[in-house]
């Protein structure tokens, strides 16, 4: 399998509505590696790997968020693959 990896940062109203525990259960679906974290400027941040069609559908749910945000932006690039990565953690 190719595995893809991503940096991305989610941009809006999407501190303190759940964004972190929702994309943990959406990548969890999909069967992304990474993990999230809230960034000090007011984004969520993280990292994620998987196929190419897991990450595009991880991808897909960042842009909607969870039902309380508002995401008004998704940024996200290529970067290196990690081996040994086993789950999706919330930081």
């Amino acid at each position: 399998m190719a595995a893809k990896r991503i940096s991305y940062k989610i941009e809006g109203e999407v501190q303190g509505v759940n964004f972190r525990h929702f994309a943990s259960k959406q990548a969890k679906e999909a069967g992304v590696t990474g993990y999230v974290t809230n960034a000090s400027d007011g984004t969520v941040q993280g990292e994620a790997q998987g196929s190419h069609e897991a990450i595009k559908e991880f991808v897909q749910h960042l842009n909607k968020g969870p039902p309380a945000a508002n995401v008004t932006g998704v940024e996200h690039s290529d970067v290196s693959t990690q081996s040994g990565e086993s789950g999706f953690n919330v930081k």
